[in-house]
């Protein structure tokens, strides 16, 4: 199973706000993105592989491509679950990314789940629970 494609950049920064990270994620397959889907966060969520700290609640600007699909969608998210270096288990470094509570994301989450199908309630392990 390979591991979703990040690269990170940042956004001209905002008068007196700190900029978020822009991070562009790409699902080349399924199992992929059932290893990165978070659905313990209420409104969906993902986990971004990266070495960079990063502070729960902090904003994360996602690019996300998913399998099969050309379009690039958006998703103004934050932090909602820090793996840090050395994780217990072997986990992978990264933060879980909480979609925000909006209809336009809404309609993200349920196409992920769409594309991860019966999956979903695999007992398989995922990049974080």
């Amino acid at each position: 199973m390979s591991e979703p494609t990040t690269r990170s950049g940042s956004l001209a920064p905002a008068p007196s706000a700190a900029r978020p990270s822009v991070i562009q994620l790409v699902f080349r397959e399924k199992g992929a993105l059932y290893a990165a889907y978070m659905p313990v966060f209420a409104d969906g969520g993902l986990f971004v592989p990266t070495t960079r700290e990063y502070k729960l609640g902090e904003d994360i600007y996602l690019l996300l491509s998913l399998p099969d699909d050309p379009q690039r969608y958006p998703v103004a998210g934050k932090v909602g679950w820090l793996t840090p270096a050395n994780a217990s288990g072997g986990r992978t470094q990264g933060v879980g990314v909480r979609f925000p509570n909006d209809e336009k994301t809404r309609g993200l989450k349920l196409k992920i789940e769409e594309v991860l199908g019966t999956s979903i309630s695999s007992a398989k392990p995922t990049q974080t629970i």
